[in-house]
């Protein structure tokens, strides 16, 4: 089989403005980024059609290191549906360069089950990471100018701040730095650090806000840290907010694109689940809902976390009401959970299969928690057995959800009409009643006990001193009212990466606190998390390559 890029490379690619009128959209709204890609405006957003159309999630069971493909699943479901005669849109994230360049490769999918143009997506796109990136630094050096300004200066407290600059990259080497070297000319020296530009708040921002207004109200909430006399200092007080907000004046218009098959998508936002909130953009999921009958989106990561976040936080500060959930699973991560070693992830084992569905098994518990209806989709690889797969699928039966195979990446959308079929039959029948886990009015202590309880399994929750103080403090800050986004291993239920499969006897450690008052929420800190990824030991970015031509090898 031909890879990833080479399959898309050969595609027959739509110019977007056919895209465009397939899908109901006027050319003059488009706002084009070459032939294949656009712009949308926010006026496109239909509030009454929003209501009337339908949501789909795909989440997943907790992943092995390379993913287990809910893109993949994403992209081949939108072409499924649209198959069989429903008008229907992907709506997804945007690509980090960190895992393009590091371990997971890109985010349009994968075989014949992709979203193109492959090559531009997977690298600066439309320029809204970038945007982001300057917005998040722009503050930064204010703050920093702000400390060096005798005149007008805040009284900031270099010791309290708590914005970080950020830069789409793994760079281990930036995550803990000292600024400000050289002499008094070149600024206060103090302690500072990078995140990822998926990790930024201001990335959480773009995703959460409703429009421009609302965007520059959220850059205004930003937290920076304290005064000398311990007074509260937010972006507004910096005079932040106008020049911050003109840096994303594109970056807040969804992005159009297409799917191999020609369908519609719109990718727009890039958070990472493990570390922020890991889904599209309240706009862009809006944006769909408006244009097709039928959204299918993801979120990142398992269940336990890409979509607990989409319940919780996303779902309740838009108003959406999801209508069916997709859980991918694939032989391979059952394996692993089972207890198969990384070289032993291909090796057919039932035996290993049936012990690793306790994972399984704890994430369709978890979806009934949100009072959401769930099928299970069975990603496919070479190597699959038919008992492993009927296992998994008697499994699905004794809980009360469906399993079907998937061969999207092989086939396309003929690969994947049996899941649209009975993933349309769900939406039918309209059995989700979907409610939020946690009242917001309940103090943050509370709501992290029952995300950790309920959906991980926890026996409970420790503060390290560390959090406790920070937990004081964001209680005085009046933010105990927010929702939590925890930031947690992704390849464990725990927080203990080590523990595969159903964990259980745990109790989770909650190490620090990091305030997102713009985006809205608490980031409690699980464990040993960090907001700036490093690369493997064999980064991806070693195989990738263009020649004289310019044709891009290696991306994947």
């Amino acid at each position: 089989m031909l890879t990833d890029i080479a399959i898309s490379q050969s595609a027959p690619i739509r110019h977007i403005k056919d895209i465009a009128a397939a899908t109901g959209i006027n050319n003059n709204d488009l706002e084009y980024y070459g032939k294949y890609k656009a712009k949308l405006p926010l006026k496109l957003i239909d509030e009454e059609k929003i209501r009337q159309h339908h949501l789909i999630l795909v989440t997943a069971i907790t992943p092995t290191p390379a993913g287990e493909g809910k893109t993949t699943i994403s992209v081949g479901l939108t072409d499924g549906l649209n198959a069989i005669g429903k008008k229907t849109i992907a709506v997804l994230r945007e690509p980090s360069l960190g895992p393009v360049f590091g371990l997971k490769g890109g985010a349009t999918g994968g075989g014949y089950s992709q979203i193109i143009p492959m090559e531009d997506i997977n690298l600066h796109f439309t320029g809204d990471f970038s945007a982001i990136e300057k917005a998040n630094n722009l503050l930064a050096a204010l703050i920093d100018h702000n400390l060096q300004n005798k005149k007008r200066s805040l009284q900031i407290d270099p010791r309290t701040i708590v914005w970080k600059r950020v830069m789409d990259m793994n760079d281990r080497a930036l995550r803990h730095i000292v600024i400000g070297l050289g002499g008094t000319a070149n600024g206060i020296t103090r302690e500072d650090g990078f995140n990822i530009t998926p990790a930024s708040e201001i990335m959480a921002i773009l995703c959460m806000c409703t429009g421009m207004e609302d965007l520059k109200k959220r850059l205004g909430n930003i937290y920076i840290g304290s005064t000398f006399s311990g007074d509260p200092v937010y972006a507004r007080d910096l005079n932040a907010v106008g020049a911050m907000a003109i840096l994303l004046k594109d970056a807040i218009k969804p992005n159009l694109v297409q799917t191999l098959e020609g369908n519609p998508a719109i990718l727009h936002g890039g958070p990472f689940a493990s570390i922020a909130q890991g889904t599209n953009s309240i706009l862009a999921t809006k944006m769909g809902l408006s244009l097709c009958e039928y959204v299918v989106t993801e979120a990142g990561f398992a269940a336990d976390l890409g979509a607990e976040k989409f319940f919780d936080i996303k779902c309740v500060n838009a108003n959406l009401r999801p209508k069916a959930v997709v859980v991918v699973a694939t032989v391979r991560a059952l394996r692993h959970h089972g207890g198969a070693k990384k070289d032993e992830l291909g090796t057919p084992s039932v035996t290993r299969v049936e012990k690793g569905l306790g994972n399984l098994g704890k994430h369709l518990e978890n979806m009934q928690l949100f009072g959401m209806k769930a099928v299970v989709a069975i990603n496919l690889f070479p190597g699959d057995t038919e008992e492993e797969i009927l296992t998994i699928k008697d499994f699905c039966h004794k809980h009360e959800a469906e399993a079907v195979s998937c061969t999207g990446f092989t086939d396309g959308g003929k690969g994947m009409t049996e899941l649209a079929q009975v993933v349309d039959e769900l939406i039918q029948k309209d059995e989700s009643d979907f409610h939020p886990l946690y009242d917001l009015e309940r103090p943050i202590e509370e709501k992290i006990h029952i995300i950790s309880t309920k959906v991980y399994g926890a026996d409970g929750v420790e503060y390290a001193v560390k959090a406790k103080s920070q937990l004081k403090h964001l209680k005085e800050l009046g933010f105990d009212y927010m929702p939590v986004c925890m930031a947690k291993t992704p390849k464990s239920l725990s927080d203990d990466e080590r523990k595969t499969g159903r964990p259980e006897n745990f109790i989770v450690t909650v190490r620090e606190f990091e305030f997102a008052a713009g985006a809205g929420f608490v980031i409690p800190i699980l464990g040993e998390m960090m907001r700036m990824p490093g690369l493997p030991v064999i980064p991806a970015a070693e195989g990738i390559d263009i020649d004289e031509n310019g044709i891009i090898t290696g991306l994947s």
